[in-house]
């Protein structure tokens, strides 16, 4: 316990004896004069805004140890609290205890995984080309605003993709006003969490207008429900679907309507306002760094040179990525999140914190932490996440979706869509700023993106055919049940299959391992992790040859999956010796991204298993969501397969 005479009081700007710090907030652009004030005052702050204490943090040293979920869990600030208005109990806007919130989770985890997010690259495809050919189509001479195109780009694509819905921005010259409802609506969430509540309720026009905001927004949603509702399939194929027939595995229940249009809303938002604003950066960055777009369209070239863009292309642009991160890093679009702690505690052992206070994460000013980035921490320069550079970067310097459970549930669509549109962009046009002297002035609502941005744009070769793009693997086989062995042919070899999943990838491949290993003459079983833990804690696991198990799992947030936690428990139980005779091998799902954590569950399932007493048929496996994923799998897949046909023919010799 720290000592009170360790501790120091947090520093503060000058304050007003009766508004507080209230005058010190920038009331049009309040995240730079955040930022500023973290300049002057360092990486720890503290406001008083309308009686309550904001404690604004910045440096990785403090971020790091308010990372940790035991201590520290997400706060809805003022501003969220008002947009709940909008988005209910949905995945952003719910507090911690609220059960929608871990069913909608649970339910579209799956949809969000790389196998899902990969079947919507059509749908991505289309908005993205709908874009370009209004850019050859108005000429080269045509000005562009960048993030007014941004915008009605990345909101259909989610409407297209998350709700089969098209808003046809494109086609018409004013954006939808799904767009200006919602930019009024969290523009007044923002005024209002600075404002008296007294004062608030006086601004009748005010208030009127944002309610009427919020009907709307919600008259989209109940429209899309209505209407899907009339023409619901037996088989989910995209996120509405998934939400109106999906039922959560923990409490065996369904989403509200009310609670879908939540979600709707939620998506419709953070889907597209974080997204447009990132590819519009970059765009400016780009331009003011040609040597930058150079390396990339050379990369651009190499890898999918003047052929249309196939999804099978994204895991080779690792430049075109490092200039998405390296965007993110200077210009996180969602630049802040609150948490709290649920008792007194202290941070970096000298300040102190309460259950009352707000704790604000600065990102701009913690991705431009020099300790942790280096003095250079303000130019842009994407070999800052080149493979080997990414393992130096200490852990929570760079969080530009989030944090722990209530992190950016949709970060691999939304990546996955920057990839596809900057590759686009840059493979059929040279781009140039329409004012070569713009200096970027950055627009916020609740979340920041370039104002006044213009280009045009030339193409560099002909309007590109449109032509096919391979079919997405299907997510998931059928459950197969074990099957007799083939006549004439030996005994069949039991094989155990076991899976943790939260994302449907490592389900989705454990059901394809026993669907081959059915097809080959095994009797496969597939069980979660959980499930086999508490049979094996009666019975044991399998103890001799002619029973191996695989296990393919994969780690959240580097802890285990829903469905692997008690397996983990009961592996910590066991002892030297004490699964002697066990015959295993695990395959690791995961992504490199997340390099602090990236194979933690299934390295520690892997050394558990052996440590007491487990005989490893192979070593550990690996597929890379941030490569190419299927071809990993695949590979460990067609390299097992003669380890247990040979493991079968000892067996019955």
């Amino acid at each position: 316990m720290t000592h009170p005479s360790t501790l120091v009081p947090i520093p503060q700007p000058p304050s007003s004896w009766w508004l507080g710090h209230l005058n010190q907030i920038d009331k049009s652009q309040p995240i730079q004069g955040f930022m500023r004030l973290a300049k002057e005052l360092g990486p720890i702050y503290q406001l008083n805004i309308l009686g309550r204490r904001l404690v604004m943090v910045s440096s990785q040293a403090l971020v790091q140890e308010l990372s940790d979920d035991s201590r520290f869990s997400k706060r809805l600030s003022m501003a969220l609290k008002h947009i709940r208005a909008l988005g209910g109990d949905g995945l952003f806007t719910a507090y911690n205890e609220e059960p929608n919130w871990g069913k909608a989770h649970r339910l579209l985890m799956p949809a969000f995984g790389p196998l899902g997010v990969r079947q919507m690259f059509d749908g991505m495809t289309d908005i993205a080309d709908q874009m370009f050919t209004k850019w050859r189509r108005f000429g080269e001479q045509a000005e562009i605003d960048v993030a007014d195109n941004m915008t009605r780009l990345t909101l259909d694509t989610i409407a297209l993709c998350g709700f089969n819905y098209r808003f046809n921005s494109f086609y018409q010259p004013e954006l939808h006003p799904f767009v200006g409802a919602m930019v009024g609506a969290l523009r007044q969430s923002g005024d209002m969490s600075r404002r008296p509540a007294w004062l608030n309720r006086l601004l009748f026009s005010q208030q009127k207008q944002f309610a009427k905001d919020v009907a709307f927004l919600k008259k989209i949603s109940e429209h899309l429900v209505s209407e899907r509702r009339q023409q619901t399939t037996a088989t989910p194929k995209d996120l509405l679907d998934i939400m109106l027939q999906g039922v959560d595995s923990v409490t065996g229940e369904r989403l509200s309507d009310e609670n879908v249009g939540y979600q709707m809303v939620t998506f419709l938002i953070a889907g597209h306002e974080t997204t447009s604003g990132l590819l519009s950066f970059a765009t400016h960055l780009l331009l003011k760094h040609p040597q930058v777009m150079a390396q990339l369209r050379a990369e651009i070239d190499a890898v999918v040179g003047d052929q249309p863009l196939q999804v099978d292309h994204l895991a080779q642009l690792r430049y075109t990525e490092q200039v998405l991160f390296e965007t993110l890093r200077l210009w996180p679009t969602a630049p802040a999140y609150t948490l709290k702690t649920d008792a007194p505690t202290t941070l970096g052992g000298r300040y102190a914190l309460d259950p009352d206070d707000v704790i604000f994460v600065l990102l701009p000013s913690l991705h431009r932490d020099p300790q942790a980035w280096g003095p250079d921490v303000l130019e842009f320069k994407p070999e800052r996440f080149a493979p080997e550079a990414l393992k130096k970067i200490p852990p929570h310097a760079w969080k530009p979706f989030g944090n722990g459970a209530r992190a950016c549930i949709g970060r691999p669509f939304a990546l996955q869509e920057a990839t596809l549109v900057l590759a686009k962009m840059v493979q059929q046009f040279d781009i140039e700023a329409v004012n070569p002297d713009y200096v970027l002035q950055v627009a916020e609502t609740l979340t920041l993106k370039p104002s006044g941005l213009l280009i045009r744009a030339k193409p560099r070769m002909p309007e590109p055919s449109r032509g096919t793009t391979p079919d997405a693997p299907t997510a998931a086989a059928p459950r197969p049940s074990s099957t007799a062995a083939v006549a004439g042919a030996p005994p069949p070899l039991a094989l155990r299959v076991l899976y943790g999943s939260n994302a449907g990838s490592c389900q989705a491949f454990a059901e394809k391992i026993v669907a081959q290993a059915t097809q080959k003459g095994f009797a496969a079983q597939l069980q979660t992790l959980d499930e086999a833990s508490i049979e094996w804690a009666f019975d044991g696991p399998p103890s001799d040859p002619s029973t191996p198990v695989l296990i393919v799992t994969a780690s959240y947030e580097g802890q285990p999956t829903d469905n692997a936690r008690e397996f983990m428990d009961w592996l910590s139980l066991q002892g030297p010796d004490s699964l002697k005779g066990l015959h295993f091998c695990v395959l690791g799902c995961g992504n490199r991204q997340w390099a602090s954590t990236y194979q933690a569950v299934p390295k520690r399932i892997d050394q558990a298993l052996a440590e007491a007493g487990g005989t490893r048929l192979r070593p550990r496996g690996q597929a890379d969501a941030n490569a190419d994923f299927l071809a990993d799998f695949e590979t460990w897949l067609q390299g097992l397969w003669p380890v247990l046909t040979a493991t079968r023919t000892e067996g019955t010799a």
